[in-house]
């Protein structure tokens, strides 16, 4: 896998939620997850292993999450445990699976 390129201040840029199926609790969660997974990591997979496990560690297994620039997706997910979302160029995509 390719090095992301950093967000500058990962804590500034906003987040463009595009399909959601969460409470507001965990679609807040997910994002500061995001955050600091960015914040912390320069590698997508790393990003995206950070935010599966932390997921995992909350609300109980099964998470997955994609983290990346380009990639198509169709997924089957857990209702009310699914999000998709961009911080900056950076797409993130997390969905739990029973």
């Amino acid at each position: 896998m390719s090095a992301s390129p950093t967000i500058a201040d990962p804590a500034e840029v906003k987040a463009i939620i595009k399909s959601v199926d969460m409470t507001d609790d965990m679609q807040q969660h997910a994002v500061q997850t995001a955050i600091d997974a960015l914040d912390k990591y320069t590698v997508e997979k790393d990003v995206a292993m950070h935010i599966k496990k932390e997921f995992d560690r909350l609300y109980s297994t099964t998470w997955h999450c994609v983290v990346g620039k380009h990639f198509g997706s169709f997924v089957t997910h857990e209702t009310k445990n699914f999000i998709y979302f961009y911080l900056g160029p950076i797409a993130v995509l997390l969905w739990k699976t029973s």
